[in-house]
């Protein structure tokens, strides 16, 4: 899962993508949820403030004077029908914090259904609305998921077939126009990889200008939340920069990537090999999907292959394929030329596909104008805190103090294999959440942060109200907090001796029933079976927190 964000009524939501990676290799390419199955999890009240839907129609450029009567009367029924959408909104987060699950699915479903009604509207702002529209469907999808616990982020064991993966056995043809117009680009182009120009090169040039851009497109905006890292890693080993587009290719910068041959991660490292450059799998994590570690891998691998071959296409080449078939290849032949050995097919068919797609992509990126390419918006650089934690913990205890939805935190650690983080774990959350999450965790104690739960408390709320949500008693709740008496300010922490919470059946979800296939998130509720519990004084040390204001 990702989440990017959007601004939504001045308040930021996070959006969520299930599209497939974007990748490439010798082998077939899925995309694989490979973190199983953890209990359900009952969404908390600690949820972000409702977005206000602004009217976008008082901001236009055009002086009202000079709109018609009609066009005046049309802007003031959107308005009304977004205000009511708000309110209905507002009603349904009211009722989800309740826990009145069926209630708020009402007020959702409601919101959305005025949104979609005024989205169809033959009207000049229909774009504005249609915008309007998806970011409610966004802060909608927000709670559904956080409702959903971070069962359904990691629960997911279904295979996607690779963008890239049908293509490395192909060949396209070549557009005669392209050839002039990309020598002259080439020439003109700084590189610390050589570029050939040549018809296969050509030929993935004219598919991702055509037929395949969006999987081109796709990779480069997704590289945004990686490349300032990338790069920086990519300088320290002292490898081209360029060779960033063998990320795009293998994984389209999505880390959780998994092939039948079980490769796996953003760099796509099986695990000997992962582990011969210090990738560690362990029953809990596996670093192969660490973003930031799996690169220095890359980096150190790609330069190893670099002083072996003396060749960046030979080292790129080896990479996808493997240095013994290179080097038998080089044998055989007496060639050590990535073209020639081509030609004399004596490199797996994917390979010789795999050098041409690398250098395809990396010429289209530097000349993004010629391509239509120079409009395109990167995700942000992915920005988070880490935190040393001292002990065992689920995320969805982490997703109660940072007020972050597990699938998010889930997301920022994909080389988590579990719900529950392994002792020492370095653990990143949004940034900003750091400081109050090695604070509050401490109210846990270390031996039961893998199944208890906080709570902070909202305006208005009691100690009773929050006991009757969770299935205790107000005095049980005092006793575990040891509060001196039975009250609670706005603001305070209230931690939860919670039992493990089964994991309910999912139930069809009201956005794909409303836009045909927004995005798949079954919601279902349950009364949890909770239990009180003695609490015992954390033993253990205080958690380190560390900074960070770059991608991982």
């Amino acid at each position: 899962m990702n989440a990017g964000k959007l601004t939504f009524g001045g308040f930021l939501f996070p959006l969520f993508f299930t599209a497939a990676a974007i990748c490439g290799y010798s082998q077939a390419r899925y995309h694989i949820g490979i973190l199983p199955s953890v209990p359900y999890a009952e969404p908390t009240a600690s949820l972000d403030p409702p977005p206000t839907i602004p009217s976008s129609f008082s901001a236009e450029d055009v002086p009202v004077f000079l709109l018609s009567n009609a066009v005046l009367a049309q802007r003031k029924t959107l308005d009304a029908i977004a205000e009511r959408a708000q309110r209905e909104f507002e009603a349904g987060r009211r009722a989800y914090q309740a826990n009145d699950i069926p209630g708020a699915r009402r007020a959702f479903d409601s919101a959305v259904d005025l949104m979609l009604e005024a989205s169809t509207l033959d009207s000049v702002d229909a774009v504005a609305f249609e915008q309007k529209l998806e970011a409610l469907v966004d802060a909608i999808h927000k709670y559904d998921l956080e409702g959903l616990g971070s069962s359904a982020v990691l629960e997911d064991d279904r295979y996607e077939k690779a963008p890239l993966e049908d293509i490395l056995q192909m060949t396209f043809p070549v557009d005669p126009k392209l050839k002039d117009r990309v020598r002259d680009e080439v020439t003109a182009t700084e590189s610390q990889l050589p570029l050939s120009v040549n018809d296969a090169v050509l030929g993935y040039v004219n598919y991702f200008a055509n037929r395949g851009r969006r999987t081109l497109v796709a990779g480069m905006e997704r590289a945004g939340r990686y490349k300032e890292m990338i790069d920086r890693i990519l300088d320290e080993e002292g490898v081209p920069r360029e060779l960033i587009h063998l990320a795009q290719a293998e994984s389209g910068f999505m880390p959780r990537v998994m092939s039948r041959a079980a490769a796996g991660g953003m760099w796509q490292f099986l695990k000997w090999r992962g582990q011969e450059y210090g990738l560690a799998q362990t029953a809990y994590t596996d670093e192969r999907m660490d973003p930031e570690k799996a690169t220095r891998a890359a980096a150190h691998h790609l330069r190893d292959l670099y002083k072996e071959f003396g060749d960046w296409y030979l080292a790129i080449a080896a990479y996808n394929c493997g240095p013994n078939v290179v080097e038998r290849a080089v044998e055989r032949t007496g060639y050590a030329d990535f073209w020639e050995l081509r030609s004399r097919g004596v490199l797996p068919a994917e390979t010789t596909n795999y050098v041409p797609i690398i250098l395809a992509m990396t010429i289209m990126e530097k000349n993004a104008a010629e391509y239509g390419l120079d409009s395109l918006q990167p995700d942000p650089t992915l920005a988070y805190d880490t935190v040393q934690l001292s002990a065992p913990a689920s995320l969805d205890l982490v997703a109660d103090i940072t007020d972050t939805p597990a699938a998010e935190i889930a997301a920022l650690n994909p080389s988590l294999l579990h719900n529950v983080t392994p002792l020492g774990f370095s653990l990143h959350v949004p940034k900003g959440g750091g400081a109050e999450l090695a604070a509050a965790i401490e109210r846990v104690p270390a031996e039961h942060r893998t199944s208890w739960r906080m709570h902070k408390v909202q305006t208005g709320e009691t100690l009773a109200a929050i006991g009757k949500r969770f299935g205790m008693t107000a005095e049980g709740l005092v006793s575990a907090n040891h509060f001196a008496v039975a009250a609670a300010a706005e603001g305070d922490w209230v931690v939860i001796p919670a039992a493990a919470r089964p994991q309910p059946a999912a139930h069809r979800t009201y956005l794909a029933a409303r836009r045909g296939a927004v995005r798949p998130a079954p919601h279902a509720a349950s009364r949890p079976a909770t239990r009180p519990a003695t609490v015992a004084k954390p033993a253990a040390k205080k958690p380190v927190i560390v900074a960070h204001a770059s991608a991982r």
